[in-house]
């Protein structure tokens, strides 16, 4: 780690507020390169997690980073001593702000540090009082470029969504087809993590160990607290080296199905962050960018939605987003989830159920306070129809559905899409939770490891769409399910046919912002198409379709691939066609006709 500490009287420059920097003490942390984390560390109020001054509430610490090309106002929050993590500190005097940075050449910072009462969730930037010694300290640092390369996300820059259908990488440009894990939601509910969850008599049972994943942690990779974190580490390791690039997880199941996790010091206090075990979360998290893994932050569930506040966005909402943005917004491939199946659906809510006025309030609060303006969703329960209008600020849906088969996904995404399209919002829309409750993504000892209607339907029917991903849910009538599931190779099996998704996809690179589904070019009512007309077509052959299948087509020469999405190997040779009579006729697999088959078709 590259490391620069500044004493005052080495910042004779920088620092202006000569008597009030004379006990302060400024540590500017990790690689000085474009898309790293850049950690600034301030000495700041002596004070702890249960002071009687609401450090949470009562102090703000904001930072204003600024280049010639873009300025960042990052949310500061308190660190206790500075390494929680390790020592399981609840008080000291370090604050600290993280920024990861999309611009090379010179940086400056000024912090904005105030107290008063709730002046951290106040909209008034100017509320309470300058805290001395803190507020104005200044300073500047040169960035240089990545020096990553791979799979690891600081090589490929944040990952931008708004207006767009499908996010693309700002340093590459590429796109990014997401798919992994939706399960279990509670991931964060570990033994290893500080906390009072493991024995507050609350589904202790539903703590998890990870056991399973202990052997894939590596020599190198990060721990905490001596070496504890080995198992949860292992099992991000498993996930990327199966090829899946995203996984999920609650941040507050207080009355949810689990209620081991949230940000809290207590299960009961929704004004007093766990400084230690947010540490901890910010080291798998961290871990999981470097191997190329989307975080998907699922806030709150449909039994805990009006818990804070009681749905309404006050201020321990507010603090509860603003901690999530000050501790983790730094990542550079997230989206914020605003509530799993939230809205009026069920007979029976727990919490008041949050209305359209409550639920527009969430993604506004996003937009206005999030720097980097990650991609806000939300999940259904509920449908969006009264999010569609402009006041919105959604930039996408998190969408599940509830048959077996599988079958709802396509033409759910159809749907939603050209809603979306028809307000000219044009959302990104991935596929969580594809499949009902009871079953969806089975262990492969469930279904002989076949997963057909899964690959088919949900995998590459999210895609075949319009879709920009998938994430994948495990039924509870099953071993190994959303709340118990502890092993990810309980579906190795589907996790390769994952991989071969998504590196067909990498591999064949398509204009996919310029694709749309095109299903009338098939002779087959039930093949399903996205197609660049004249350019391009992505042709998923269904199961039991006759393999002899024309696509209607302009004149010129094309190559065809036809590809096995069950191997992942090519079928046959690239073949070469001129349409005759304006169609083509697609390849007929070598064997195991009745069987589902992508095409590629593209003009040469």
């Amino acid at each position: 780690m590259q490391k620069h500490s500044f004493l005052p009287y080495l910042l004779l420059v920088s620092f202006t507020f000569g008597c009030l920097l004379l006990n302060g003490q400024v540590e500017l942390s990790g690689e000085l390169r474009k898309w790293h984390k850049i950690t600034l560390t301030i000495d700041g109020p002596n004070t702890s997690e249960l002071a009687n001054y609401n450090p949470f509430l009562h102090y703000r610490m904001d930072v204003t980073f600024r280049h010639d090309s873009a300025t960042y106002v990052i949310p500061g929050y308190f660190a206790a001593d500075g390494d929680a993590g390790n020592s399981s500190a609840d008080k000291g005097n370090k604050w600290r702000a993280h920024f990861s940075p999309g611009h090379t050449g010179e940086w400056t910072w000024t912090v904005s540090f105030r107290n008063g009462t709730n002046v951290a969730v106040s909209d008034n930037p100017n509320a309470g009082e300058i805290v001395a010694g803190a507020d104005g300290l200044h300073g500047q640092f040169s960035v240089s470029p990545s020096d990553k390369t791979g799979k690891d996300l600081r090589a490929k820059g944040r990952l931008l969504f708004h207006g767009r259908q499908y996010p693309v990488f700002a340093e590459t440009g590429e796109y990014f087809i997401k798919s992994g894990t939706d399960a279990p939601e509670n991931l964060l509910s570990y033994a290893d993590f500080d906390g009072t969850f493991h024995n507050d008599g609350l589904k202790d049972n539903l703590v998890k160990t990870w056991a399973p994943h202990l052997s894939d942690w590596k020599a190198g990779d990060p721990t905490w607290k001596d070496g504890k974190g080995k198992a949860l580490i292992g099992a991000i390791n498993y996930l990327a080296g199966k090829g899946l690039n995203a996984f999920s997880f609650l941040t507050n199941n207080i009355a949810g199905d689990d209620m081991n996790v949230f940000p809290y010091v207590s299960y009961h206090n929704y004004e007093r962050i766990d400084v230690s075990k947010m540490d901890q979360w910010e080291i798998v998290f961290s871990h999981g960018e470097r191997l190329g893994m989307f975080l998907h932050f699922k806030l709150a569930e449909v039994e805990n939605q009006g818990l804070l506040d009681g749905g309404d966005l006050g201020p321990q909402r507010k603090l509860y987003y603003r901690e999530l943005m000050a501790r983790f917004g730094h990542h550079l491939a997230l989206n914020w989830n605003v509530g799993e199946e939230n809205g009026l659906w069920m007979k029976k809510h727990t919490t008041p159920w949050q209305n359209t006025t409550q639920r527009l309030a969430m993604a506004r609060y996003f937009y206005e306070n999030d720097p980097y303006r990650h991609h806000v969703v939300i999940h259904n329960g509920q449908q969006f129809y009264d999010l569609l209008g402009p006041e919105s600020r959604y930039t996408g849906l998190s969408y599940q559905t509830s048959k077996p088969d599988f079958r709802e996904v396509y033409p759910s995404i159809r749907r939603w899409l050209e809603l979306s399209k028809r307000q000219k919002v044009n959302w990104a829309i991935a596929i969580d939770e594809p499949g009902d409750a009871q079953h969806s993504l089975v262990p492969d000892a469930d279904d002989d490891g076949v997963h057909d209607n899964a690959r088919q339907n949900a995998l590459w029917g999210a895609i075949m769409a319009g879709g920009w991903g998938s994430e994948w849910y495990f039924g509870y009538k099953h071993a190994h399910s959303d709340l118990s599931c502890e092993d990810f190779r309980s579906r190795d099996k589907f996790w390769d046919q994952v991989r071969y998704h998504l590196e067909f996809m990498e591999q064949a690179n398509l204009p996919l912002k310029e694709m749309s589904p095109a299903n009338e070019l098939s002779s087959s009512e039930n093949d399903w198409i996205l197609a660049k007309k004249g350019e391009v077509y992505l042709v998923l052959l269904k199961m039991g379709e006759k393999p002899d299948n024309q696509l209607i087509l302009p004149g010129g020469s094309y190559s065809i691939r036809l590809f096995n999405p069950r191997t992942g190997k090519d079928t046959g040779s690239m073949q070469k066609e001129s349409p005759k009579n304006g169609k083509i006729t697609l390849p007929k697999p070598p064997s195991e006709m009745d069987m589902d088959y992508i095409v590629l078709v593209r003009k040469i």
